[in-house]
């Protein structure tokens, strides 16, 4: 980065824009620069009369510098220094430079003494410094300035121009297409921008600073030769050049912002005229509809038919469905013109617009307001008129309807009022005739208010002057007559039904009382052939007696029995008495009941042969019941002795378990005495076994004189064998225990001792709380701490294989034998291990292979390739890995 152009506190130049020391290297790049800065100056210095040849030698005194920052700040400096001395340059110099810092530019490396000294590239810098605060910096377009800004305007101006794209300020414009473009965007009668090509830079550059020299005042600050030869223009001073045009133009610009408000309030009064044209027309052709709408609507004559009426009313609803919708439309258009024209003239400080005579929006909305008010009173005057007719049409029809209604109801009334069909009917038709005729009266009342108000229309048809009167009164006077006719013979036909009820309804009630006393009787009979035919099914001895002491009340019972019968039968016999001697035509059998005398009789009959059957077979149940009584008295007694002799056995092994005294041998000769005796007891249980089959053979399911069954005995039975020959086998095995791991007598009772101590409940098992106990009774060390827990829970697996969360004292008696054994061991292990080991803590492998044989020292190495040994020493073992190789974990 370049000690002169950067570190710009504004931040309008940019990274890329930064003073390269190396590029000022470049002869055509140095070039370029010296003649732009050269006319740029030149084109500000000669607004003051003067201007520099050479840029580095003119500005060493600083007082040109000066007058430079005066012309194109505006602003005056401090008075320069007009000695020749190097100090007076220096100063004026500094006075230039500090103007140039207060603007917000801040300086690295560039002294005043350069300046003096005529530094070509520190001169140059300080230039474009000046050059990119007051030419560049202050140029905006669309939030982005300085170089930016600059660069967006270039592009905005020359996007219509074909071949021009412009992207840098370097090699975008070598063509001379970029500088042209600018030019006939701003002023295109200078330059016939058709004619130009892209491959003739010199031309195109050549016509665009001679057309910028002479017509634009812009200076021509390169040769069109210094851009086309070298590769890359230098860039500050094309954008110094552009920045030329820039303010050039922007001039221009702002004389066309004036035209354009000009023509932008030409255009609003052309419109606002427009919209005052429109409002008028508007406004008169919403009138004129108006004033030929009104009368339409005034015209009251009436029409004669409904069919005229009706059109009347539906050309008024095409009026308001189809003619008025679109004036309403206009009406309020018109008032949204007159708004917006108002509004549109206030802003733009115009007069508010005042229509014509008669067409203000108040005058169409009076005019309005008219319309609709002889319009509702013109609906008001259809819809009255329709009712009237509707109401004479309505009458008419109402008429010819109720009549009509009427004379088919009345139709066949006469015919059914003259039949007898009441001389053959029985007594519930009769009711039934009495029911429909009550009906009919209803129906007759009923139709009562019709007549009288077909009577009533007919009078309103006569007032109103209906066209139809005649035939309509003719029609009703018939209607009237026929009425009273059916009102006599209604009367007539009510007495007739009333007489023959009364006859039928005595004997009705007789039948009644015949089939209320028939049908329970019946149902007696029934229910007494069932029972005394019921084969009955009994247990006990009290059941036969219950059923034998309900039979000989049912025989009690029959006396009475025969009484009502024979007052049923009468009441039949005086029926057909009555039937006689009135000669009433019975159309059927009794109503109420299909039991006649004769199916009375017969179950009677039956009921009398039954009684004897049943005695004889009370009898035999009763005999059989006996025997079954004395079959569950003998098994009864039996089992109430062999239950209780098999329980207490049960106990009597279970103490001798726990409680066994002397040796092992004479505790199993003992059990197998016990035994033998228990084996005695085997012919009383098959004695049992037959009085059981007896009892099964006699179907008999209960026995109230024990509580124990054969199921129960047998279990019993089984159970207590298994027990003596499971505690035998108990004995043997600790026989077995003992001799193999030369377990002392003595021993064998203290773990005896122990595991009774701890069996509370007796049942020869220990939970696993209670194995814990005994444990620590016996010296072991099994705290409540995690290493306890898994030291229990180890010795559990041992005791406990199967998890059934009991220890039996065969597993208590194992593993204290092995206990025993494995502390033996142990001993064996540490003093084999000090031997192999002398003054050591471990063994090698060298040493096995050296005191053992090959076979046996092989065979030691392999189990103790897992555990080898301290860290110190590799392939050894210490005492614990030793012994953990030879016996395992849970052995040691």
């Amino acid at each position: 980065m370049d000690h002169y152009d950067s570190q710009q506190t504004n931040d309008y130049m940019q990274p890329e824009e930064d003073w390269d020391r190396d590029l000022l290297l470049d002869p055509a790049w140095e070039k370029q620069q010296r003649k732009t800065f050269t006319a740029w100056c030149n084109s500000h210095l000669r607004k003051a009369g003067t201007q520099i040849e050479n840029i580095e030698e003119d500005f060493r005194d600083g007082l040109k510098l000066m007058l430079l920052l005066e012309v194109i700040s505006g602003e005056r400096l401090a008075k320069p220094e007009r000695g020749k001395m190097r100090v007076h340059k220096i100063s004026n110099v500094n006075k230039a430079l500090d103007f140039i810092a207060s603007k917000g530019v801040k300086l690295v490396s560039i002294g005043a003494e350069e300046i003096v000294d005529g530094n070509v590239k520190m001169t140059l810098g300080m230039i474009w410094t000046i050059i990119l605060r007051f030419a560049i910096q202050d140029i905006s377009v669309e939030e982005t300035s300085a170089k930016e800004g600059l660069l967006l305007w270039c592009q905005r101006k020359t996007a219509p121009y074909k071949n021009v794209n412009i992207q840098n300020f370097h090699i975008s414009w070598k063509d001379g297409l970029g500088f042209c473009a600018l030019i006939h965007r701003h002023r295109p009668e200078l330059i016939d921008y058709g004619k130009l090509r892209k491959d003739d830079p010199l031309t195109n550059l050549n016509t665009a600073f001679d057309v910028a020299e002479k017509y634009l005042d812009i200076p021509k600050m390169l040769d069109a030769e210094d851009i086309v030869g070298t590769a890359r223009p230098d860039e500050k001073a094309i954008m110094t050049y552009v920045s030329s045009f820039y303010h050039a133009f922007s001039g221009a610009q702002k004389a066309e912002t004036a035209a354009n408000r000009i023509c932008k309030v030409l255009a609003v009064n052309q419109e606002n005229e427009q919209l005052m044209e429109d409002y008028e027309k508007l406004a008169s052709d919403l009138l004129e509809w108006i004033r030929r709408t009104i009368p339409w609507l005034e015209n009251r004559v009436p029409e004669n038919t409904m069919h005229a009426m009706q059109q009347k009313l539906e050309d008024f609803r095409d009026y308001r469905r189809l003619h008025k919708p679109p004036k309403v439309q206009e009406k309020c258009q018109l008032e949204i013109n007159f708004n917006t024209l108002q509004t549109k003239l206030r802003l733009s400080n115009r007069p508010a617009f005042m229509p014509s005579e008669g067409r203000m929006v108040s005058d169409i909305n009076n005019a309005w307001g008219c319309l609709e008010q002889v319009e509702k009173g013109y609906e008001e005057w259809l819809l009255n008129e329709i009712r009237r007719l509707e109401r004479l049409d309505h009458l008419a029809e109402k008429f010819r309807q109720k009549a009509s209604i009427h004379e088919a109801w009345t139709d066949g009334k006469e015919a059914m009022l003259r039949q007898k069909d009441y001389e053959t009917a029985t007594l519930s038709e009769i009711k039934a005739l009495l029911k429909k005729h009550e009906a009919f009266e209803s129906d007759l009342a009923a139709h009562q208010d019709r007549v009288e108000q077909i009577a009533a229309i007919a009078q309103e048809l006569n007032e109103l002057d209906y066209y139809d009167s005649p035939s309509v009164n003719a029609r009703c006077q018939k209607i009237c007559d026929q009425w009273d006719n059916l009102g006599a013979l209604t009367q007539k036909r009510r007495e007739a039904l009333e007489r023959t009820e009364k006859l039928l309804e005595t004997i009705d009630q007789l039948y009644l009382e015949y089939a209320k006393r028939a049908a329970p009787f019946n149902n007696w009979m029934e229910g007494a052939m069932e029972d005394l035919q019921d084969t009955f099914i009994v247990h006990t001895i009290e059941e036969i007696q219950g059923l034998t002491t309900a039979h000989e009340q049912f025989k009690a019972t029959l006396p009475d029995a025969d009484k009502e019968r024979l007052a049923i039968l009468g009441i039949h016999n005086e029926v057909s008495k009555i039937v006689q001697t009135y000669h009433v035509n019975m159309a059927g059998t009794n109503p109420y009941t299909t039991i006649t005398p004769q199916e009375i009789n017969g179950k009677w009959d039956h009921v009398r042969q039954l009684v004897p059957r049943r005695d004889q077979a009370l009898t035999e149940e009763h005999a059989r019941q006996q025997h079954n009584e004395r079959l569950r008295k003998q098994f009864g007694a039996q089992a109430n002795v062999i239950g209780p002799w098999i329980q207490t056995k049960m106990e009597e092994i279970g103490r001798i378990s726990i409680e066994m005294h002397g040796t092992l041998e004479d505790q199993l000769s003992h059990l197998r005495q016990y035994e033998k005796s228990i084996v005695n007891y085997k012919p009383k249980i098959d004695q049992l076994e037959g009085d059981h089959q007896l009892i099964q053979e006699a179907l008999i399911f209960d026995n109230k004189h024990t509580n124990y069954t054969m199921e129960h005995i047998r279990v019993g039975w089984e159970q207590l064998l298994t027990t003596i020959a499971r505690t035998i086998n108990e004995v043997e095995n600790q026989i077995l225990t003992r001799d193999a791991k030369g377990i002392s007598q003595e021993q064998m009772n203290e773990f005896r001792a122990s595991f009774n101590h701890f069996d509370r409940d007796h049942s020869g098992t220990l939970g696993p709380e209670e194995f814990k106990a005994c444990l620590i009774s016996l010296g072991y060390d099994i705290g409540n701490d995690p290493q306890g827990e898994a030291e229990f829970a180890r010795i559990m697996s041992i005791v406990d294989p199967n998890r059934l969360g009991v220890v039996t004292f065969q597993a208590f008696i194992d593993f204290m034998s092995r206990e025993t054994a494995d502390t033996d061991t142990a001993d064996q292990v540490m003093a084999s291990f000090k031997i192999l080991a002398g003054d050591k803590n471990y063994i090698t492998v060298e040493e096995l292979r050296r005191e053992l044989p090959p076979d046996q020292a092989e065979y030691c190495i392999a189990r103790m390739a897992p555990y080898t040994g301290p860290d110190s020493v590799p392939g050894a073992l210490d005492y614990m890995s030793f012994s953990t190789a030879l016996y395992g974990e849970s052995d040691l």
